[in-house]
């Protein structure tokens, strides 16, 4: 079953402040390596201390830091941003 992916707003600002190139690598990672996972875990990282609970998902520079939601199937996008600055 593909996992529907959401982006908060605070996401997709982080989203469109990108280059388009950035973008599409981030979107095609979405698309090519969560949604069709039977668990987007596997490819993922649990985060600690305050973003406990949250999983993180490397692009390059760039971080995705996601909730997932089992019960409807859903992974939830927190923020997108380069390494330095998204778990600020």
């Amino acid at each position: 079953m593909p996992w529907r992916v959401r982006f908060e707003k605070r996401a997709e600002k982080d989203l469109k402040r990108l280059g388009a190139a950035d973008r599409e690598r981030i979107a095609r990672f979405i698309r090519d390596r969560i949604v069709d996972r039977a668990d987007p875990r596997e490819i993922g990282e649990a985060l600690a201390g305050p973003l406990s609970g949250l999983w993180k998902y490397r692009v390059g520079d760039f971080r995705n830091v996601a909730a997932i939601e089992d019960e409807v199937v859903t992974v939830v996008v927190v923020r997108i941003g380069n390494r330095r600055d998204v778990y600020r």
